[in-house]
């Protein structure tokens, strides 16, 4: 296979691989990448624009850099159309919360704003604790977000020290098990409808707990009836040999699509 050339907006060059001159090119499709620890949503969007050449590619919903897990690409512009019906779906996560520490961001990737003692609770204390965030509520949303206020995302005020009140926003978690119990952390599986913060929901726990938290590890298991055990290894889209031979391998239609979703009256 022959790689050829191409420049990104920062200026590096990356190799792509041309697709064989009988191969037809694809036209839209929709895949489910596992995305790694490290790079960031749109660098995943980058790689799989590079890998397929369409210049039309998003994600729908994004996963923060220290974040891992399921992250639907749509490529083309009928399955584009598709990433608000996706954002829409029921998300599921595994999260693991720092006890003692409370951050500027509620997650690994701030600065330290509070530390306190954590004392031994019990098992039945810390489930009890939780049972107390199940159900339809409001959760304000947090100060370094992608929210826009102005066409300026919220932590582009934050950073230059800029408090930008949001309006409460009405979730639902629908479940919030206890998965494991450290001297100091707290590893839950959170399943919950669109527009959930779980580094939020991590530092609403601590406060209850009394003792503040922060989100040190994320993982996104499922997304409407999507699942990362049908995903794509993430890591193989930095190999451009491979990156198109495995996407194409588990692409999805977008009329396979439709028929999973939920039918828009």
């Amino acid at each position: 296979m022959e790689l050829l050339p191409e420049m990104f907006a920062d200026g590096h060059e990356a190799l792509v691989g041309e697709k064989s001159p009988t191969e037809p090119a694809l036209e839209s499709g929709i895949f489910l990448l596992d995305k790694p620890v490290g790079p960031s949503s749109f660098r995943m969007v980058q790689l799989v624009r590079r890998a397929l050449s369409i210049k039309k590619v998003g994600h729908a919903g994004t996963l923060d850099p220290f974040a891992s897990g399921l992250l639907i690409i749509c490529a083309g512009r009928p399955a584009t159309r598709l990433i608000s019906q996706f954002m829409d779906g029921h998300k599921r996560y595994e999260a693991v919360l720092k006890l003692g520490l409370e951050t500027t961001t509620q997650d690994l990737e701030g600065e330290v704003i509070a530390q306190k003692e954590v004392r031994a609770f019990a098992q039945e204390e810390l489930e009890q604790s939780l049972a107390g965030f199940v159900g339809a509520q409001l959760q304000t949303p947090p100060q370094y977000s992608a929210l826009k206020h102005l066409g300026k995302p919220l932590y582009h005020y934050a950073r230059r020290g800029i408090i930008i009140e949001k309006a409460a926003r009405p979730i639902t978690i629908f479940k919030l098990q206890l998965l494991e119990a450290g001297a100091d952390t707290l590893r839950l599986m959170v399943d919950c409808s669109k527009g959930t913060y779980i580094r939020t929901l991590a530092a609403d726990i601590g406060r209850t707990l009394g003792c503040g938290a922060h989100l040190v590890a994320l993982r996104r298991l499922q997304s409407g009836p999507f699942s990362v055990a049908e995903a794509v290894d993430g890591g193989m889209l930095q190999e451009p040999s491979l990156a198109r031979q495995a996407l194409l391998a588990r692409v999805l239609t977008v009329a396979e699509v439709l028929a999973l979703l939920p039918r828009q009256e």
